[in-house]
Parts: structure tokens; sequence; C-alpha cells
């Protein structure tokens, strides 16, 4: 039986508005526990922000994170997949594109809907295996990387 993106990724997916404060967004995420959030406007999926974002462009620089605004630093496009899609596949896409976290989506009519997200910490609780061979590959391209770059 092949694993697919549904039997994996984590239902429940907190989302911010893209006018809101960096403030805003990590005293979201530290409320719930999380790393990322799915930035929304009015039109739909906009991108994702995550700590990583917040450090690289709001600590590191200086910014006020009660003046700076989730649509200027959030990451886009967003790169998503549905839920059928085989584990391994989405892996390899997060590899590649070297990002921790993949929206999953479903077309829905007119419209296209969120129903999960799925990220590496989700994919290391159900195939630790999977994750040694997800390391050996990370480690792979590090050391394929010039001195003083650091993969994580």
């Amino acid at each position: 039986m092949v694993l697919t993106v549904g039997d994996v990724m984590t239902n429940q997916v907190v989302t911010i508005d893209m006018n809101q404060t960096v403030k805003n967004a990590a005293r979201t995420m530290n409320q719930f526990g999380i790393s990322s959030l799915l930035v929304y406007s009015k039109e739909g999926l906009r991108g994702i922000v995550t700590e990583r974002d917040i450090i690289t462009r709001v600590v590191c620089t200086g910014s006020n994170p009660s003046e700076v605004y989730v649509n200027e630093i959030m990451s886009e496009p967003v790169i998503a997949v549905g839920p059928d899609e085989p584990l391994e596949s989405a892996i390899e896409l997060m590899l590649t594109q070297r990002i921790k976290k993949l929206p999953v989506m479903i077309q829905e009519e007119e419209a296209v809907k969120i129903v999960g997200i799925l990220s590496l910490i989700d994919v290391a609780e159900v195939q630790p295996n999977l994750l040694n061979s997800l390391r050996e590959m990370v480690q792979g391209q590090a050391e394929s990387l010039e001195a003083g770059f650091y993969v994580s």
C-alpha cells in the first residue's frame, strides 16, 4: 500500500490575513505551537509565513514586528499538493524546492479549498525510516554546497 499525503497530513490549518502585523503572526504561531501560517486575502491563499521568514526578514534586519505586515515578508507563490499525491512524491518536491511545509488543497466546484498541511515532522512521525533516507539526501546536498553554508 502506498501512503498518500492525505494519510499523513495535519488536518487543522491555522491561517492569517495578509494585512496582519508580523507581531500578530508570531503571537498566533506561539498560541498554537506551530511554525508557519498560511496567508490569505479576499482572493484566497496568497503565501506562507514561517518562523524563518520572521527571523531573517524582520528580526535580523532590526525591523519592528508591530510595523511590518505579513504580506511584506511572506513566501510566495505557495507550492501545494493534493491529498491523493503519493507521499514520496510530495517529499521529493519538498526537498527539491527546499521547503518544510506543503499546503494540501482540493478543487471544490469553482474554488480551491485547503484541507490540510504536510510537514517533514508529519512524515517523520509516520515513517521514521523515510526520515533517515531524507537525512542522507540532505547531507549529500549539504556536502555539495560551498563551505560556509548550513542546510537545515
